[in-house]
């Protein structure tokens, strides 16, 4: 079995990459209340601040700011896929199963990196708002309607028509 190296911090933030396995998938997009109940519901029971996400047709992006005293991203992660494939199954949408009975939906794994300081976190905030429209689902950030950008011009962090065009950031990988 391989082991992960991941880096457990009590306290921080993090950025997560969490994906479909079948990567033409709308499944995200087609039930974004489910995930977001799911989301909801796993915040509730293990609290985290949900800085920055954006959910796109086959995978998600996700900055999460855990409480002090507590490294348990991987738990979060395990029940949110849990709760939305649960949701799926008993709302009648048919899924795969693998040779062992499990519901194939999720990559097994998922990718996440801790955010060492500002710049970090803001580069990686950039990043998920920018995101739908690198996939090109939207011609603007803002465009995207699963995306915490929303929340941002709201409070006038961003701009309504903040990375409209290319020329006003770097939103690589």
């Amino acid at each position: 079995m391989v082991h992960y190296r991941r880096a457990y911090i009590p306290g921080a933030s993090y950025f997560f990459t969490v994906t479909l396995r079948n990567r033409r998938s709308q499944l995200l997009v087609e039930h974004v209340d489910v995930l977001r109940a799911a989301v909801h519901t796993v915040k509730q029971l293990s609290p985290f601040t949900l800085d920055a996400a954006v959910i796109l047709p086959d995978h998600l992006h996700m900055i999460w700011t855990l409480p002090e005293g507590d490294s348990d991203f991987s738990g979060r992660w395990r029940a949110i896929k849990a709760r939305f494939t649960r949701a799926l199954v008993d709302q009648g949408v048919a899924l795969h199963r693998n040779p062992r009975g499990e519901y194939d939906l999720w990559q097994r794994r998922f990718w996440e990196h801790w955010l060492r300081d500002e710049v970090d976190f803001g580069r990686h905030v950039d990043y998920i708002h920018y995101n739908p429209v690198k996939h090109g689902h939207a011609d603007r950030p803002a465009a995207w309607p699963s995306s915490s950008i929303h929340r941002y011009i709201e409070t006038g962090i961003l701009s309504p028509d903040w990375a409209s065009t290319a020329e006003e950031g770097d939103f690589g990988e």
